[in-house]
């Protein structure tokens, strides 16, 4: 990826940093500070979140998860082919799992890397982009899947 195709999501990952950091003005301070945002294909924000697991009681209430409902509302549907997560922090278990049945495209997070010569960690986060869904010509990048419809008789 082209450090320009990276930068593209700076935008996007303020607005998710700015959702984390909307965490002690809403009196939310119990919580971790994450943030998300999802864009639809044009780059616009359909979805925005941060954790709200301490001021709702929901164990689910993560960034991730509140960005993604309030992404599928706007666009009326679960499905969100063509857009991307924008977080600030890399995804639990349940909320990659999320991201997946959510069909999202893309998931961009953000890093801390380390400096290879000193071991420390780099003064800036920087983003990470991942294809989470191929091409439909390309089928489904998986080893053995083949990425064509199923065959008759088979689940």
């Amino acid at each position: 990826m082209t450090a320009g195709y990276l930068s593209s999501f700076e935008p996007a990952m303020r607005l998710a940093l700015d959702q984390a950091a909307g965490l002690s003005a809403a009196g939310d301070d119990a919580d971790v500070p994450v943030g998300a945002v999802i864009l639809d294909g044009a780059g616009t924000v359909v979805g925005r979140g941060r954790n709200r697991r301490e001021a709702e009681g929901d164990p689910t209430a993560h960034a991730e998860i509140v960005a993604i409902r309030r992404a599928a509302l706007a666009r009326r549907g679960w499905r969100l082919d063509g857009c991307t997560l924008v977080v600030t922090l890399e995804p639990c278990t349940m909320c990659a799992g999320a991201v997946t049945a959510a069909r999202l495209d893309r998931l961009c997070q953000a890093h801390r890397p380390r400096d290879a010569r000193r071991g420390r960690l780099a003064p800036q986060p920087a983003p990470t982009v991942l294809r989470l869904r191929p091409h439909p010509a390309r089928g489904s990048g998986l080893p053995g899947a083949g990425g064509g419809r199923p065959r008759a008789g088979s689940r």
